[in-house]
This record gives structure tokens, C-alpha cells and sequence, in this order.
């Protein structure tokens, strides 16, 4: 019989119930399955995002991924404990959260349909039908890349998560994540857009337990349906695939591969999608040269207060803008 990754309850009793702020159980790092279960993956497809372990017997992922599902609500009839979730505890900002054990980050595969199906095993927490949220809740969502720490991984997929900003470009003036939009790393932080913060960044260095590190996208925003985690699922892995993988790719190249993702987040809307892909190769310049633009401006600096790092006339282009109003060719 060939061996097959299965996701099974762990039957702690701690992992079904809701904890203190920061007393959930740790996370399980589920990253490990077996050959049947990238079966017909081209090993081009695999490259550096899995690795064979041992005797050809196992594999495990090298890229990783977790979310925060932000609530106002859970649930009273869903609240137990899930195969895709360590545990829920009680939130500050928001009410509760529900948060992910670590999971594989995959290419399309049999491996990534089994970690789909935990996360519909899990609708009734996920999905805002069931355990609402509101604008003060967030969707953060942390990655890691075996064998590299969180610094050298934020520097590879920086320019690469212009389309992130552009996504959640309401939510770049929040106080819980304003700081270091151009996202460098702080060893090499010569630009002091939005200043430094160790927490409330753009994307933050999270360390773990083990010695480990990552990277925490704080911008993105609540999680409101299981197709909502799954999309978001598909474009993180694109980002740490032409990151790591094909790191030679233009930023205009990338963006045709994640266009099928990004028009399906907007419901199968083209022009939305093909308007937030136009907008994130903006964001792309502004972290490329830390200069702000008059397409990023409303988003970035909204109150004006970098001036500094403004590019040529999008001081008077701001001004200009914010006397006549102008809102409606950046609400999509």
C-alpha cells in the first residue's frame, strides 16, 4: 500500500476550546507527506519548494505557510478543534482568532487539495456566514523557506509583494501595520519611510521557538470565506516561487502569472483585477526606489507627511486631488 499523508485530530482538548491571548498550543508543523502525494508534479514544479527526505520515502517542504483568522465572533457550534487549526484564542484588537498549525506552501497537487480540504473542514470558522468579522479584524499570514531567516526572505520577496500592497492598499494607513512600507530589512534599513517599528510593520521578522524565522504579512485583510484563504494560499506560493525560484523573472512577467488569481479574488471582475495588477506595478517602483508616487500617495502617506521622498510634482498633484475630492479612481 503506498503511503499517503493523512490530517487527523490530534484529540487535545486544549486545541478545541478558546484561550487566553497568547495560551493557544503551539502549532504543529505539517510540512512533511510522501511521494504519492506530489504524484505528476514535473520536477521543475517541484524545484527548490520541496525536498526529498531520507531513503526517497518522504518529502517535506521547504516553504511554509499560517494564518491568523481574525474574528468578531466564533461560532458557539463550531468551536472544537480542526485538523488545520493549533488552536483559538482570545484577540485584543478584535475578539478572537483562530490560528493555523504551519502547512506546506505547494504547487498545485494532490499535497494541496488535502490541505483545501482542511481548510473546508473548517468553514464554520473561516467563513463569515458563520463567525463574522469586521474592518478591525485582520488575515496575517506568516511564511518561511527552510534553511534561510526571516531577513534574507523578506529581501527576496520584497519586490515581488508589491501586488500584497496593492491589495490591501486601505489598510496600509493602519496604526497596526503603517511602518516600513518598502519593506527592507531592518539590517539594511537606510529608508525611513514610515519610520521603524519592531511589531507594526508592513511585513514584520517573526521569530519562533526553535531559532527559526520568517515573515508576517500584517496588511492583509479579514478572511471572510474558505475561497478567499485559498486564493491567498495560491498567491503567496507564487510570490515565494519566482522569488526563490525564477528570481531573474520581471516584475511585468509575474504579474501575468498571478492575473488568473488576482481576477478571481475580484469574483471574475477583469477590470478590477487588471486595475489593482496596474496599481501594484506602482508599488513595485515605490519600493524599488523608496520614492513616493502620485499612484501610491493617497495610500502611503495620505496626511502629506513625507514630502521628502515625494517624486517631482506629486506634492501639487496631492493638493490638487485632496481640494477637489478626487476618490473614485482608486475605489475598486
Amino acid at each position: 500500500m503506498k503511503k499517503e499523508v493523512k490530517y487527523l485530530l490530534t484529540g487535545e482538548r486544549s486545541r478545541g476550546r478558546i484561550c487566553m491571548y497568547h495560551g493557544k498550543p503551539a502549532p504543529l508543523k505539517l510540512n512533511k507527506a510522501f511521494p504519492t502525494d506530489v504524484a505528476g508534479l514535473k520536477p521543475v514544479s517541484m524545484n527548490q519548494s520541496i525536498k526529498i527526505v531520507g531513503n526517497n520515502e518522504e518529502i517535506e517542504s521547504n516553504f511554509t505557510i499560517g494564518y491568523e483568522v481574525e474574528k468578531n465572533q466564533l461560532h458557539r457550534d463550531a468551536i472544537r478543534e480542526y485538523e488545520l487549526f493549533c488552536g483559538f484564542e482570545e484577540d485584543s484588537s478584535c475578539g478572537y482568532e483562530a490560528v493555523t498549525h504551519v502547512l506546506p506552501l505547494i504547487p498545485a497537487s494532490i499535497w494541496r487539495n488535502k490541505v483545501y480540504d482542511m481548510m473546508h473542514k473548517a468553514e464554520r470558522i473561516i467563513d463569515d456566514r458563520y463567525s463574522p468579522s469586521n474592518y478591525k479584524c485582520g488575515g496575517h499570514i506568516t511564511m518561511t523557506c527552510v534553511g534561510m531567516d526571516g531577513e534574507e526572505l523578506l529581501s527576496k520577496i520584497r519586490l515581488n509583494s508589491a501586488i500584497v500592497l496593492s491589495l490591501y492598499r486601505l489598510r496600509l494607513a493602519n496604526t497596526f501595520c503603517l511602518h516600513n512600507l518598502t519593506m527592507l530589512p531592518k539590517s539594511s534599513h537606510n529608508d525611513w519611510t514610515s519610520g521603524w517599528h519592531n511589531k507594526y510593520v508592513c511585513a514584520k521578522i517573526q521569530s519562533f521557538p526553535d531559532g527559526t524565522s520568517g515573515v508576517e504579512f500584517r496588511i492583509p485583510s479579514k478572511i471572510e470565506s474558505v475561497k478567499q484563504m485559498m486564493r491567498r494560499y495560491e498567491l503567496m506560493y507564487e510570490i515565494m516561487n519566482v522569488s526563490l525560484n525564477k528570481p531573474q523573472t520581471s516584475y511585468a512577467a509575474f504579474t501575468k502569472t498571478i492575473r488568473p488569481i488576482i481576477i478571481s479574488m475580484y469574483g471574475g471582475n477583469e477590470v478590477n483585477a487588471d486595475k489593482v495588477i496596474a496599481l501594484s506595478k506602482h508599488f513595485h517602483k515605490f519600493i524599488l526606489t523608496g520614492k513616493i508616487n502620485k499612484e501610491v500617495q493617497p495610500f502611503v502617506d495620505p496626511h502629506m507627511q513625507m514630502r521628502s521622498i515625494y517624486e517631482r510634482g506629486v506634492f501639487a498633484y496631492a493638493m490638487q486631488r485632496s481640494i477637489g475630492g478626487e476618490t473614485d479612481r482608486y475605489e475598486f
